[in-house]
């Protein structure tokens, strides 16, 4: 029997012990039980608990290869993991899953069971759109984005987090699948739906405007270390309920834009919209809610994101209305863009949606991803002119019509 002292890669078993021999979660006598809930691509995700009290934790752990290909992949982001989650507790407390331990050795990282909340993801798609979830969404971005920049933390601090916090491999990922091929599929690996080849050459493939200001949203996200940025902050990255929501899997996380978090969870929130909109039309109020949590997500960031620079930035030069004002500006026409990539990319890129995947029925599928990267397209381009959220969702009314 393996013990924990070098690095293996765990089973359902192994985790069980694990929360025994090293945890110290449950006693040795104590009967437990473990099952695997991960569905990603780079960690395994174990679910260990007691039979007895109903106690539970979550182990998980990341894999040295690519589940999909075998591409080798460095450990250490599961240590950048829990230093973001530790991080983000402190900043917004109650939004992510409470940290029990990392263990450099096994590259795993124990925190507290969040089964609670379901998938945001699944949630939207059954009709359930809380409306608190703008308010919640909204408050979690500004406290953990804003408090990370060169505005509040100490300049030598917020160095030596842009240095812990590199994150080149997972990154690369990114500028790969999210800001290169979408638009230029050098690699062939783009997904496009039978039907929708000419339609994807014209408005992604050809147009060189388009291309120049995809290119300047890829040099920000590569070149502007602005905030700590979760990196991944889409709708399966967000678990919810009645009460509130617990924001999960930041192993992407790094220096970039803050406006790649902001729009990764704008973009996502479409995809909600277009998929009831097309499947279910006669949803009305449903795509209503979805509509107004969008809008209600732009304008409340950019409100809590200025209550937050007021209560925290103290240098002079940046407390003067004109830069506050550029600087936020900024952020959001920003997030705006990267709505837009996001959009994109997960709708002719090789890693889609459900809300896509599982339209099967050409006839709905074909118009609804057009009409989704007509809506990326507007907000990469537009996105410097885009005033806030009521802007936002009546141009993606107007596509849909």
């Amino acid at each position: 029997m393996k013990g924990f002292q070098e690095f293996f890669l765990m089973k359902p078993k192994d985790a069980q012990r694990y929360a025994v021999e090293v945890l110290g979660t449950f006693r040795p006598e104590e009967d437990t039980a473990c099952t695997e809930i991960g569905d990603g691509n780079i960690n395994y995700v174990f679910k260990v608990w007691s039979k007895e009290s109903g106690r539970s934790v979550i182990i998980k752990q990341a894999d040295k290869l690519l589940r999909s290909s075998g591409r080798p992949l460095d450990i250490t982001r599961s240590k950048i993991e829990a230093e973001i989650l530790r991080l983000e507790g402190e900043l917004a407390p109650g939004f992510v899953p409470e940290v029990y331990r990392y263990d450099e050795t096994m590259a795993a990282l124990s925190m507290e069971d969040i089964s609670a909340y379901g998938n945001l993801r699944k949630e939207l798609a059954a009709g359930h759109v809380y409306g608190h979830l703008a308010e919640n969404l909204s408050t979690f971005l500004a406290r953990t984005l804003l408090p990370t920049t060169d505005l509040v933390v100490d300049r030598q601090e917020k160095k030596r987090r842009v240095k812990f916090f590199t994150n080149p491999e997972l990154c690369d990922i990114t500028e790969l699948l999210v800001l290169t091929e979408p638009y230029y599929d050098f690699r062939h690996t783009n997904d496009i739906t039978p039907g929708n080849e000419a339609f994807v050459e014209e408005h992604l493939y050809r147009d060189e405007a388009l291309h120049a200001q995809v290119g300047q949203l890829r040099d920000r996200f590569m070149n502007c270390a602005q905030a700590l940025i979760h990196g991944d902050l889409h709708s399966g990255s967000v678990f919810a309920n009645e009460t509130g929501i617990k924001v999960i899997d930041p192993e992407f996380a790094f220096y970039g834009p803050m406006g790649y978090d902001i729009g990764n969870v704008v973009g996502n929130l479409f995809f909600s919209w277009a998929n009831w909109a097309f499947t279910k039309p006669e949803e009305t109020e449903t795509a209503a809610a979805l509509e107004r949590t969008i809008r209600e997500v732009v304008d409340l960031t950019r409100e809590k994101l200025e209550q937050v620079y007021g209560e925290t930035v103290r240098f002079p030069f940046y407390r003067t209305a004109a830069f506050r004002k550029a600087y936020l500006d900024g952020v959001m026409a920003d997030s705006f863009g990267y709505a837009g990539t996001e959009i994109i990319r997960r709708t002719v890129g090789s890693s889609k949606v459900a809300e896509v995947s599982t339209v099967t029925d050409s006839a709905l599928r074909l118009p609804m991803e057009r009409a989704l990267i007509k809506l990326g397209i507007l907000l990469i381009k537009e996105r410097e002119r885009l005033a806030g959220g009521r802007q936002v969702t009546e141009a993606f009314r107007l596509i849909l019509a």
